[in-house]
C-alpha cells in the first residue's frame, strides 16, 4: 500500500484537538567523552510531532467522535490530518496569513514548481519545514512580491503541498507564500481503552497520534 493510498484527507474534529496536548520532538544521541565534554549527533533530520488527544476529551459525544474516526482509520493504518493548535499556519499565531510570510523559493527561468514551506528562526540555525497539508482556499501566493491569483497564475495540491506556476518565474525572482496547513499524523496505538466510570469521573483516555513523515 502506498503512502498516499494509506492516507486519508480528512481532518481530526479540530474542536477535541484544541484540548490536547504534544509538540515536537527530536532525537539527539549525546556521547560523553573522557574529558567530560560531549558530542552531540542528530539521529532524525526533522522534528517528529506527536500528540496525546485524550486530554480534549471531555464529554461522551467527543469519545463517541473519536472512537468513530479511530475505527475509520482502522487504528494505525491510515493517517490522517491533524490541526495543531498552536502551530498552523505561516504566520505568527495572532496574525493574519499574507501572502509575503515565507519564502517558498527563487526562480531560474525554468523551474515553475515549488515546495510549500514554514522556517523557524534566522540566520544560519534556522530550520526549513516542508508543508504536505496546506488547507484548501487558504494559499496566498507572490512573486518579488506582487501577489498571484490562484487558478490564472497556480495551482496548489493540497495532498503534497507544491504549488505549480502557470509560467516559469524569472530568475531571481522571489518566490512567496502564506498559508494554513495540517500535520500529517496517524494513531499510534492500534486499541483505545476506556473504562467509563472513570471517564465519567475526570479520568481522560490516552489517544496518542505521531506525525508521518511523507
Amino acid at each position: 500500500m502506498s503512502a498516499i493510498q494509506s492516507f486519508h484527507e480528512v481532518r481530526f474534529p479540530t474542536d477535541i484537538a484544541l484540548g490536547a496536548v504534544g509538540g515536537p520532538s527530536r532525537r539527539t544521541e549525546v556521547v560523553t567523552l573522557a574529558s567530560g565534554k560531549e558530542q552531540r549527533n542528530a539521529r532524525w533530520s526533522a522534528s517528529r510531532r506527536k500528540y496525546n488527544a485524550g486530554y480534549g476529551v471531555k464529554t461522551l459525544d467527543d469519545l463517541s467522535e473519536v472512537l468513530s474516526f479511530f475505527e475509520e482509520r482502522r487504528g494505525k493504518l491510515f493517517g490522517f490530518r491533524y490541526r495543531d493548535p498552536l502551530d498552523y499556519k505561516s504566520s505568527k499565531p495572532k496574525d493574519n496569513v499574507t501572502f509575503s510570510d515565507q519564502h517558498i523559493g527563487v526562480g531560474d527561468g525554468t523551474k515553475s514548481d515549488f515546495q510549500l514551506i514554514k522556517t523557524y528562526g534566522t540566520g544560519e540555525a534556522a530550520w526549513q519545514r516542508q508543508i504536505n497539508k496546506p488547507v484548501i482556499g487558504t494559499v496566498l501566493l507572490s512573486i518579488d512580491d506582487v501577489e498571484k491569483v490562484q487558478g490564472p497564475d497556480f495551482t496548489i495540491e493540497v495532498a503534497t503541498g507544491v504549488i505549480e506556476l502557470n509560467i516559469a518565474p524569472n530568475n531571481g525572482a522571489i518566490i512567496k507564500a502564506g498559508f494554513e496547513f495540517d500535520v500529517p499524523v496517524r494513531f499510534d496505538t492500534d486499541e483505545v481503552l476506556v473504562n467509563l466510570t472513570t471517564f465519567l469521573a475526570g479520568d481522560i483516555a490516552s489517544i496518542p497520534l505521531v506525525e508521518l513523515s511523507l
